[in-house]
């Protein structure tokens, strides 16, 4: 009888998925020197070997079916991988699995059934036959109602994806704004999404900018409120000018002369805030060299 607590050693000295480790603890009669071989053998326990790689490369993808739309990342270690048909599949295979079940947190997610055990074990599993680091990072899983518009916009084959929901819009203006959100990088949809510590903290540098300028401290308050509104027009989705607007119309009055108001917005950006590999000096210097 293989125990929970054998899986779990297993899994943890090997890194590999769960459904593995106890097939590999049955097949070795709960040995775990000849279970660990066993992994090797198989080619699953090298994923654990890739751990401390850094994935910054990789695809966003978005799954809509009907009034559920899934919208995630995942990455790899170099840009080749993420264009590889084993890679994409997974892609496509986890996007529809978060169509498909109403999960929140990448912990439920993980533990959703896959056409590989797990989700967990079908991203080990790619991990072990592609050869590289893969990791799904993160995920959105978004329900509108039947009044709501879905608005999917994907950028150079997956490297930004925006999804946005409109209320009384149609998809064509929906989709005009993730167009737009992914060439302008908004970060809140609205001025009141910006939480209070981060406006606090863009206050507290622009109040020392205006000091260093030489400006009168009982004037800067006043000043503050432009900067403030300068702020908002740079950062939040509603504020922005369109893209498309040619009498500097804000993106949040283009959608309401459509009909509509905008929900939500979503923008991922492949390794967006993650650390990029960084290829070894020396060898950069002798493959020009050499090449």
């Amino acid at each position: 009888m293989i125990t929970a607590s054998q899986v779990k050693e297993l899994r943890e000295s090997t890194g590999a998925g769960m459904m593995d480790c106890k097939k590999a603890l049955e097949a070795t009669n709960g040995d775990m020197n000849a279970a660990v071989d066993w992994l090797r053998e198989k080619g699953i326990s090298k994923a654990a070997k890739k751990a401390d790689r850094i994935a910054a490369e990789g695809l966003a993808y978005i799954t809509i079916e009907g009034n559920v739309a899934s919208i995630i990342e995942i990455n790899s270690e170099t840009d080749f991988v993420a264009k590889n048909s084993e890679f994409t599949d997974m892609v496509k295979e986890i996007g529809k699995i978060i169509v498909d079940n109403e999960v929140s947190t990448m912990e439920e997610a993980m533990k959703l059934p896959s056409s590989n055990g797990t989700v967990e074990d079908l991203v080990v599993a790619k991990t072990a036959k592609i050869g590289e680091k893969l990791s799904f990072r993160r995920f959105e899983r978004i329900v509108k109602n039947d009044n709501e518009s879905f608005g999917e916009y994907i950028h150079m084959g997956g490297k930004i994806a925006v999804l946005t929901v409109l209320d009384g819009a149609n998809s064509e203006v929906a989709k005009e704004v993730s167009m737009h959100a992914a060439a302008m990088r908004p970060s809140y949809v609205k001025s009141s999404d910006v939480p209070t510590d981060v406006l606090e903290k863009e206050k507290a540098i622009m109040k020392e900018q205006l000091l260093n300028e030489g400006k009168p401290e009982d004037r800067i308050e006043g000043i503050l409120v432009g900067k403030v509104k300068k702020y908002y027009e740079e950062v939040c989705l509603e504020d922005q000018i369109f893209v498309k607007a040619e009498n500097k119309e804000t993106v949040s009055q283009y959608v309401k002369n459509n009909g509509g108001s905008i929900v939500t917005m979503v923008r991922y950006e492949v390794g967006e805030g993650m650390e990029k590999r960084e290829e070894n000096f020396a060898e950069e210097v002798a493959k020009q060299i050499n090449g």
